[in-house]
């Protein structure tokens, strides 16, 4: 059997019945949500083409996204805007995000794989670093999350079209930085990451 579903038979011979991937999408943008994607698949599903969203093209994401959604016995998405990534920070943000599609998805699990992220005694779980690369169900979560927040941002882009959302989705790129400082701070900004202070503290003192 695959590489990619070592943890998940671990756990299965362990004697869990119903293991749930997590993965986010967003905690590096400055701007627009943090989304969390879960994902439970039967025991016996596998398909090769699922790997980390990262090291898939956009067209194979959403390709996969439709072929997860399909197959998944259940799904659920999590959208934390981007008041609450403000609030909490965005690894805490992460952590709320799964829970909440812990609590949410159509399926209780017992067990969860999850990319790197602890969850205290809310579930039995493992945390995995680059566990979007090792587990086929945290993969599949990636990439929920990833098409979902990238859509959002191309919807943002046609509110914002300064900005370039549809191409950079919010991360601090060059163009990002340029045209925050040309255009100031949107209501998807994240007040709490440095580039955006910096231009409201700029705009502070102007106003003063």
């Amino acid at each position: 059997m695959c590489e990619r579903l070592k943890f998940e038979n671990e756990a299965y011979q362990h004697g869990k019945k119903i293991i749930v991937g997590l993965d986010e999408a967003g905690r590096g943008p400055m701007a627009g949500p943090l989304v969390v994607g879960a994902v439970i698949f039967d025991k016996n599903f596998y398909h090769e083409e699922i790997n980390d969203s990262k090291k898939l093209s956009e067209k194979k994401r959403e390709m996969l996204y439709e072929l997860i959604i399909q197959n998944a016995l259940a799904y659920q998405i999590e959208i934390i805007d981007v008041h609450e990534v403000d609030q909490l920070n965005v690894y805490q943000a992460s952590k709320q995000g799964m829970i909440r599609a812990i609590e949410h998805i159509s399926l209780k699990p017992d067990y969860a794989l999850t990319d790197a992220v602890p969850l205290g005694d809310v579930i039995e779980h493992q945390a995995i670093v680059k566990g979007d690369a090792l587990s086929m169900s945290i993969a599949a979560a990636s990439i929920l999350a990833k098409v979902t927040r990238d859509r959002i941002m191309k919807e943002y882009d046609e509110l914002y079209p300064e900005y370039g959302f549809a191409k950079h989705k919010g991360y601090p790129t060059l163009q990002h930085k340029e045209a925050l400082k040309k255009y100031g701070v949107t209501p998807i900004h994240r007040h709490t990451f440095q580039p955006v202070i910096e231009v409201l503290n700029q705009q502070l003192s102007f106003d003063l």
